[in-house]
């Protein structure tokens, strides 16, 4: 097991831009759930999505960077340089010092959108020469690294929703071989008109034109989900190595990770939750505690009612023993599903969460389903939380889980 500490976060994301203007929208009970701007979505069945406001690109991103990169890359590097700058942390002198290891499931979507259009209307002269690198899963991994400077080693993990756990996972291993810092996460950008299109495909957005009806975990008037934009990026460091430059403040520890994949359908997911369940044990046993110390699960949430009962399943089969419910919430149901950004935005959430002994509720949880030896948390309430479990799933089968706890300094005292 390879330990690490959280110690900045940056947050882009439909609750707000900041750490701390997300959290404050999700302690508010403030979905941010909305009717799409910026196209007519009418012909896609769809109406609502998260969507970030409030966020100017000239404000974070160098005007000719933005020329080359789609909007999701905009998001990342805001999301980096505030994730830095939260954690005191400048470029050491090693420049292998630091390595970017993102997540990505969908791409520089508007951006390529355009240039298509382009091609097929006027040929391929119209056609620019970033097209063939802002549309590319590892943008934004080589954008910040090479705007940084940052040049350990570095990569982009691609399980859709459970991404943004993963790429923690696959931190680990890089620490583990000698690299002291690494920034994972990621942002997503899929509320324009092709992304929009591919997802609805998938048969799991709700239809609903009210955003109290449209994504509703756990509840049982659950009827698909919205999608959403943005993200989180997080600085994670080796202990040792972040004493040794003197940080200041310590989000939280990552001490387990596990995942799975059901092996099951490309699209249908697997009758059962053994795999998803033996994701969350893995993570559990990889950091050396029981499903009693667990104080918080962040749930995938997918707001479609046979994933939902198999992820109650999947938890059941885990925490049914316990003597005392396990809270369970649902984050994402105020920003609607970010794909990668969506499980690396739970994370910042499960860390404020920590900080500030505030559990966030479950948007639009009216009538919850039967979950027996669980406690689908509906409205945000005041409760300590040690350990905390992240879980994600990604289309296709893959299963993540992360386990994360307070600081060792806090607990002591």
């Amino acid at each position: 097991m390879t330990g690490l500490v959280v110690t900045g976060i940056g947050v882009v994301a439909p609750t707000g831009v900041g750490v701390e203007a997300h959290w404050s929208s999700l302690v508010r009970g403030e979905p941010a759930i909305r009717p799409i701007v910026g196209f007519d979505p009418t012909q896609y069945g769809v109406s609502l999505a998260g969507q970030v406001t409030g966020f100017v690109p000239a404000d974070h991103v160098d005007p000719r960077l933005m020329v080359q990169t789609d909007r999701w890359t905009w998001m990342s590097l805001a999301a980096a340089t505030l994730a830095a700058q939260d954690a005191g942390y400048t470029a050491p002198e090693d420049a292998y010092a630091t390595s970017v290891f993102l997540a990505a499931g969908s791409g520089g979507n508007e951006f390529s959108q355009h240039e298509i259009q382009g091609l097929w209307a006027k040929g391929p002269k119209s056609v620019g020469a970033y097209q063939s690198i802002a549309w590319f899963y590892a943008a934004s991994t080589g954008q910040i690294s090479i705007r940084d400077g940052y040049k350990g080693p570095s990569g982009v993990v691609v399980s859709e929703g459970a991404g943004g756990l993963d790429s923690i996972g696959w931190a680990r291993r890089v620490v583990r071989r000698g690299t002291p810092a690494v920034l994972v996460g990621g942002t997503e950008a899929g509320v324009t008109p092709y992304a929009l299109l591919c997802q609805a495909t998938s048969g799991r957005l709700s239809t609903a034109t009210a955003p109290e009806d449209a994504y509703k975990p756990f509840d049982r008037r659950a009827s698909g989900h919205v999608v959403g934009e943005g993200g989180a990026i997080l600085l994670v460091e080796e202990p040792g190595a972040a004493r040794a430059r003197g940080v200041e403040r310590v989000w939280g520890e990552v001490v387990g990770h596990g995942a799975t994949h059901d092996a099951h359908h490309h699209a249908d997911p697997a009758p059962d939750a053994r795999q998803y369940a033996r994701a969350i044990q893995l993570s559990l046993a990889d950091a050396g505690i029981t499903p009693d110390e667990v104080d918080l699960v962040l749930a995938d949430a997918a707001g479609v009612p046979e994933l939902d009962a198999l992820e109650l399943e999947a938890l059941q089969r885990v925490f049914g023993g316990r003597a005392d419910p396990v809270p369970v919430t649902a984050p994402s149901s105020f920003t609607g599903r970010l794909m990668a950004g969506g499980s690396a935005l739970n994370v910042a959430t499960a860390l404020l969460a920590m900080r500030d002994g505030i559990v966030p509720g479950t948007a639009y949880l009216d009538d919850p389903v039967d979950a027996p030896g669980l406690d689908l948390v509906q409205h945000s309430r005041a409760q300590q939380v040690e350990t905390a479990v992240v879980l994600a799933r990604g289309f296709g089968g893959f299963n993540s889980s992360l386990v994360l706890r307070r600081p060792t300094e806090e607990r002591t005292s």
